[in-house]
């Protein structure tokens, strides 16, 4: 068992956590909105600052929404990196920046500690049921030591490559989940429009060609009407700016990422950043004048 320590107990972080005391670790935890009493009720130990989780846990985890929070978290004043000693391994599991990721893990090797950033795919439900998928990136000596603690929060745990590849993999996810929500939206709009019952649509659909986890779940929340996250519209967004930054460093085209991009940002723009990323299909129904279901 370990002392693991745990930084960013949102909507993920959270359940995250809790499979993690469940596995029998002891967590020292710290979060900006306050350590929920549901942790420290089952054994979780609060810190007053990420410094004090990292001067007293051997592995620290950070679970934070954007790349300055990850940053802020882990260089800013009384973060990780000063309450570091060596031998210390910090795995960041927020969704990020790649090319930040380096950067990052280049400041804590030099403090003579490991780095790992292992993003995740799954939403709440998969972090909940500890069902989530991990892409990791960093070295293979220090993937082996740290997977135990991957088993107890997921099932599909994969080492892609080095320092910032698991980010990549992530940017990836994202701009595949994406364009799937984008292409059910469309569909179930199209259906609906033509006068068949959407429902029926997609249980046909999923007995096919066309069938995925998108058209399960996302396209049973656009029939339902059921857009309470879930995983925000604002932090797909933020996902896919990084998708489309990176693209543009690199010199590749992104056409179609480029537009649900943009059919996010009209959802955002009609108040809705904070609703489930299946709520993409609103901005679909906007322009055809007609929703997929009155549910």
């Amino acid at each position: 068992m370990s002392n693991i320590g745990f930084v960013g107990l949102g909507i993920m972080g959270k359940p995250m956590a809790a499979n993690l005391i469940k596995g029998g670790h002891t967590l020292f935890l710290y979060s900006r909105s306050g350590v929920p009493q549901e942790l420290t009720s089952v054994g979780g130990k609060s810190c007053a600052s990420a410094k004090e989780v990292a001067q007293k846990a051997d592995i620290i985890i950070t679970m934070v929404p954007d790349t300055p929070d990850v940053e802020k978290v882990l260089f800013g004043q009384n973060g990780v990196a000063e309450g570091l000693s060596r031998g210390k391994t910090v795995i960041d599991m927020s969704s990020i920046s790649p090319i930040e990721t380096k950067k990052f893990a280049k400041k804590i090797n030099e403090l003579g500690c490991e780095y790992v950033d292992a993003p995740v795919s799954g939403g709440e439900v998969g972090a909940k049921n500890a069902a989530l998928t991990i892409m990791v990136g960093g070295n293979s000596a220090t993937f082996d030591k740290v997977k135990p603690v991957f088993e107890l929060m997921g099932k599909n745990i994969t080492l892609v490559g080095g320092n910032g590849d698991g980010q990549t993999c992530k940017v990836c996810n994202q701009i595949i989940v994406a364009l799937n929500i984008e292409a059910v939206s469309e569909a179930l709009v199209f259906a609906s429009k033509a006068g068949a019952d959407p429902a029926k649509v997609r249980q046909a659909l999923m007995g096919g060609f066309a069938a995925s986890r998108i058209l399960e779940v996302h396209g049973e929340r656009m029939i339902k009407r059921t857009f309470n996250p879930g995983f925000r519209i604002e932090l797909h967004q933020k996902d896919l700016n990084l998708a489309l930054a990176g693209a543009r460093a690199m010199g590749v085209s992104l056409p179609n990422t480029a537009t649900t991009q943009e059919l996010f940002n009209s959802c955002a723009a009609a108040g809705g950043a904070a609703w489930d990323h299946s709520a993409m299909v609103r901005a679909l129904e906007k322009m055809a004048n007609h929703e997929v279901s009155k549910a």
